[in-house]
């Protein structure tokens, strides 16, 4: 008994697509190759032959995994030098005592960063008043002794 087995019989590929093929082959490698391969993958999914099952579209796939959370980007931190005299630096090393006597040990620049909080909650009247109090002082390195 002869049987006779029917050709497969392959269906052409848009011309879009084709063209999206071609050129994700001749992209140089890198990210544009990338970008160049999720666009043909999306205009032109695979074509599924036989009994295979039909590929899962990309806008399902998605829409069934749970959304990412958001990154919350860190502020930018910013080094910065200042000149003040010895006995107001003095105080800071007062206050961080003060600071650990309560439990709550600081860093010289956590108590900086507190001054500057508190001078914003202020009232203009008590931040007018508070800056009258602080002396004006010469800026800049100090000049070593023996110049």
């Amino acid at each position: 008994m002869a049987t006779t087995t029917k050709p497969a019989v392959k269906k052409p590929a848009p011309a879009k697509s084709a063209k999206l093929v071609k050129a994700v082959k001749t992209a140089p490698a890198g990210p544009t190759r990338a970008a160049a391969k999720t666009l043909a993958s999306v205009v032109a999914p695979p074509v599924a032959k036989g009994n295979a099952k039909p590929a899962v579209k990309p806008a399902a796939k998605a829409a069934a995994q749970a959304p990412k959370p958001v990154k919350v980007k860190k502020p930018k931190q910013v080094r910065d030098s200042f000149t003040m005299p010895k006995t107001e630096y003095a105080v800071l090393d007062v206050l961080k005592v003060r600071a650990s006597k309560m439990g709550n040990a600081v860093k010289k620049s956590e108590l900086l960063r507190a001054g500057v909080k508190a001078l914003a909650g202020m009232s203009d009247a008590a931040f007018a008043d508070c800056l009258k109090s602080v002396p004006a002082i010469k800026t800049g390195r100090p000049k070593l002794a023996g110049n």
